[in-house]
């Protein structure tokens, strides 16, 4: 089943999801809906367990993932909080409002940041005052929303699983404006009281594509630069060069414990940073094999694979 998600691109929906819902005759269901759960969310403490489009999960003290499974691309947004400020990194799909969930979790004014402006990583910005962000055209060109009729394909069968929240019209699904509060650059550090949390620039996904790096907890929030399963490097904004250089950078970062990605599952292993390497580089030389799936060039590799726009 094909599905646009970006224009002038074909997504395959099965790459990118699994989702909870529960069903008596799971036929019924897309395909990406029938591997549910994923096991990892078994084993996390679930909070917040009547919220109805999101669902929350404990991952350390103060870090939290506030995770979209309904949708296929199945978006994973994170709140950290400190003594004095909460970090919220990326805002999801805006089809629900996140900003309710945020608030249950803490009163501490938030800072909202986003891992890159692709809409789905950035669909709740407009519900916050305080928004930090790369400062480039690119990133000014998606705060001013975005309404392209691609768009609604998101939130439509199959590429939602189960109910859509009652106030949501799925008719009129966009991704409202915001505004940019404050710009950040590569190093900066955002003091959250207690906490220091440092933006790590990590271009090659989007031209804004960030990490963030919290030292003292050794947690290295990854975005789209890594996450179990497809990672989407066929889009026009993609740079391969530039990503390689990024996924060079941050497998070099030693005092990493966890990676938390945006996508699929909350957590990983660092070491898997090295393999993510590894196969961008052998991808860039052309010694790593191929498929072609609807398209796309998808090079497979254990825990995740890569996929590239055809060759010109």
């Amino acid at each position: 089943m094909i599905e646009r998600l970006f224009p002038g691109f074909l997504l395959f929906i099965s790459v990118c999801a699994t989702v909870i819902v529960q069903a008596e005759d799971t036929t019924e269901l897309p395909e990406w809906c029938r591997k549910l759960p994923r096991p990892i969310y078994r084993s996390l403490d679930r909070l917040l367990a009547d919220e109805p489009w999101f669902e929350v999960y404990k991952i350390r003290p103060c870090v939290f993932a506030i995770y979209e499974p309904r949708q296929f691309q199945e978006v994973i947004s994170f709140l950290i909080t400190g003594k004095d400020r909460a970090l919220l990194l990326d805002t999801g799909m805006g089809i629900a409002s996140i900003r309710k969930v945020v608030s249950k979790l803490t009163s501490l004014p938030v800072i909202v940041i986003n891992t890159h402006s692709h809409p789905d990583h950035v669909g709740g910005n407009a519900e916050f005052s305080e928004i930090w962000g790369i400062d480039g055209d690119y990133t000014r060109s998606n705060a001013n929303g975005n309404s392209k009729p691609w768009l609604k394909d998101w939130v439509h069968p199959p590429n939602v699983c189960g109910q859509l929240p009652e106030e949501f019209n799925p008719a009129h699904y966009k991704i409202a404006p915001f505004k940019i509060t404050h710009y950040v650059k590569d190093g900066d550090e955002i003091d959250l009281g207690d906490r220091q949390i440092q933006v790590i620039l990590t271009q090659g996904h989007t031209p804004d594509s960030l990490c963030i790096y919290d030292q003292k907890n050794r947690l290295l929030f990854t975005g789209d630069t890594f996450y179990p399963g497809p990672i989407y490097l066929f889009v026009p904004e993609t740079d391969f060069t530039s990503y390689v250089r990024s996924v060079d950078r941050i497998a070099s970062m030693k005092n990493v414990d966890l990676l938390l990605p945006s996508h699929n599952e909350p957590t990983a292993n660092p070491k898997i940073l090295s393999s993510l390497l590894q196969a961008a580089q052998a991808v860039q030389t052309g010694k790593a094999k191929f498929t072609v799936s609807e398209g796309l060039r998808e090079y497979a590799f254990d825990g995740f694979s890569l996929l590239l726009a055809p060759k010109p």
